[in-house]
């Protein structure tokens, strides 16, 4: 199989195009196609990661060089795909948990007259992302971001007969285009530093690198992430996503792409080690989001929106980890991948309630749907004990090993990452019990045509598994460190200072997660939720509904006077560079006019005019002989 890595990508591209280009046609058989290509590919990532348990050390990395791509002087570009411990982790989450989602939107998407071309969008989201995480060199993963941003645009817009769903797809767009530039830019630093591209040549040479120069391409480099995965200040396309449908939310905004930010970083890590002020630039993006999604989500009555900014917030602490350097890259993998289970499964969730609920996404229209939907309810739950950290579930292995590794950054730093993070936690607790409350409990509020059923066994079971993840895998990956022995030749791993003991950490980050528990029982499970979001609420609670004014910020600040800026030029184009030319024309034009009166056609003119010179040539010879 170390011959046919090209198959992972080749296959889900494969599908898209015969789904693409096969029109109607396909119609009948197109969604079964999406999903055998997903699943072939899984099953090619199986075979590599069991070619590589066969192998010890530097042996296990697989690299396999296509053709060249891009011969041009001292640029060399091959087409290549390196398969590691670290992408063959992307490879099973990604084609895994896609294929979930296919099979899942099967029957999600049984009703729609285009589901063919929907099958069609997710083949080529994952052939993109696929290409992302196994290219062996930053040309190639540009080549597989930029697919994932055209891909991501195609889904969220799925629905563009709404023009929500196409605004929403337009500002995704625009928006990661803007850290795709900062991505671009980076990729031209690198080159100019190191004279290559690949993986294995710039990071065999980041030692010799200045600091200034390992500065600059981290910065850059975090400018493209946090477009990606939706961290501050370009994270407000995030909410507007949840336009598509639900699926799109599972598979982008939940496993795959959010995560691409992450997987560059952690990627690019002999850099950031290299790189003190690019990993502060990580830990302040990282540490800034997850507060920040955390609180919008408090104040979100739309559930997609609310898994939304807990997706925002969940990143934010993959993040800091990867900010934190040695000490944090494992754990930010290790988070990723619990978070691919529990958020999918949570979004897949949410998409079972609304298509039991007739596409009603308020929650305060939703309460005591845990008898009419028994299964959505069990896997949904898992989920959520899994996010906010619950022993024995996902998030407990994960997310506190995240706090803790901040905490023993060192210093004041350390305790005002561990406190932020710690913070984050309760506050996660707060805003997903608010969820669980008032879907699953109270009274019912459903409106008199709902008719709330059990989703079908194509999404429940996608469903089921998903949960099966949400309560195993941190348990698989922590305990006796078997991600942490798997991924450190990639990542490098440094154990992190303990400032609290084991117990009293568990006990102080358990009591955060319970406090956060018995507030939100306070306020939702103890009281009546109203139909409608009360509008006499605290600053606080306005500025979350407005997602922290993200929007507002990036209007004032930047497109007004982007916008302005923009007319300036035009104006100077206009009257400076245009009026500039049109005067010369017309000065040419003027003196053509002038000239021509002296064209007369009689020859006593023209004899007179040669006198004339003549007489003027002489008298200027005469002139210059007596002087």
């Amino acid at each position: 199989m170390t011959h046919l890595t090209w198959l992972l990508v080749a296959l889900p591209a494969v599908g898209a195009a015969v789904l693409l280009l096969g029109g109607r046609r396909t119609d009948p058989w197109g969604h079964w196609l999406g999903c055998l290509t997903a699943l072939a590919s899984f099953g090619v990532g199986v075979s590599l990661l069991t070619d590589m348990l066969s192998r010890h050390g530097d042996a296990r990395t697989i690299s396999q060089n296509l053709f060249t791509w891009i011969p041009v002087g001292n640029l060399q570009v091959d087409f290549g795909l390196q398969i590691d411990q670290l992408s063959i982790c992307f490879v099973l989450l990604i084609t895994g948990v896609g294929s979930l989602i296919h099979i899942y939107s099967v029957a999600y998407m049984a009703e729609d007259p285009d589901r063919r071309r929907f099958f069609a969008y997710l083949n080529l989201f994952l052939a993109a992302m696929l290409l992302l995480v196994v290219a062996d060199n930053f040309v190639g993963l540009y080549a597989g971001w930029e697919g994932v941003g055209l891909a991501s645009y195609l889904l969220i817009g799925f629905w563009y007969h709404k023009p929500t769903a196409a605004t929403a797809a337009k500002k995704a767009f625009v928006m990661n285009r803007v850290g795709d530039a900062g991505l671009a830019l980076a990729i031209f630093v690198i080159f100019a530093n190191f004279g290559t591209l690949s993986y294995s040549g710039v990071f065999g040479q980041a030692a010799g690198a200045s600091q200034s120069a390992l500065t600059w391409i981290g910065l850059l480099l975090l400018s493209g992430a946090c477009a990606k995965s939706a961290q501050v200040p370009l994270q407000a396309w995030l909410g507007d996503a949840m336009e598509g449908p639900t699926p799109v939310s599972a598979l982008i905004h939940a496993a795959t792409m959010v995560t691409a930010g992450v997987y560059l970083i952690v990627r690019s890590n002999p850099l950031y080690s290299l790189s003190p002020n690019a990993r502060l630039g990580v830990i302040i993006v990282g540490t800034v989001t997850l507060l920040f999604g955390a609180f919008i989500g408090c104040a979100k009555d739309d559930i997609k929106r609310a898994l939304a900014a807990s997706t925002m917030s969940q990143i934010g602490y993959m993040v800091l980890a990867a900010g934190l350097g040695p000490a944090g890259y494992v754990f930010a993998i290790m988070h990723l991948l619990t978070h691919g289970f529990f958020k999918a499964g949570l979004f897949l969730g949410s998409g079972s309630i609304i298509h039991a609920m007739h596409e009603e996404q308020d929650m305060r229209r939703y309460g005591a749907l845990r008898a009419a939907l028994p299964i959505t309810f069990a896997t949904f739950g898992l989920g959520y004990l899994a996010i906010i950290g619950v022993w024995p579930f996902a998030g407990y292995f994960s997310k506190d090993a995240i706090i803790e590794a901040a905490l023993g950054a060192g210093g004041f730093r350390g305790y005002l990452l561990g406190g932020a993070a710690l913070l984050g936690a309760g506050v996660t607790a707060f805003y997903m019990t608010r969820v669980m409350l008032m879907t699953f409990f109270g009274e019912k509020r459903w409106a008199e045509d709902a008719h709330p059923h059990e989703a079908p066994a194509l999404m429940a079971w996608p469903m089921i598994l998903l949960a099966v993840g949400s309560v195993f895998s941190g348990g698989v990956f922590a305990i006796g460190g078997r991600l942490q022995h798997w991924l450190e030749p990639v990542t490098t791993f440094e154990e992190s200072s303990h400032v609290l003991p084991t117990w009293t950490f568990n006990v102080v980050t358990l009591g955060t997660v319970l406090v956060g528990i018995g507030v939100a029982v306070l306020l939702y499970g103890l009281r009546a939720v109203p139909a409608t979001a009360p509008a006499d609420v605290s600053v606080l609670t306005v500025a979350a509904r407005r997602d922290l004014y993200g929007d507002a910020l990036n209007e004032e600040v930047f497109m007004r006077p982007g916008a302005q800026f923009t007319h300036a030029l035009v104006e100077f184009d206009d009257q400076g560079v245009d009026g500039s030319v049109n005067a010369l024309a017309n000065l040419v034009g003027r003196t053509s006019d002038w000239l021509r009166g002296f064209q007369t056609g009689f020859a006593r003119n023209y004899a007179l005019s040669m006198v004339a010179g003549a007489a003027i040539v002489g008298a200027a010879i005469l002139a210059v002989q007596l002087w």
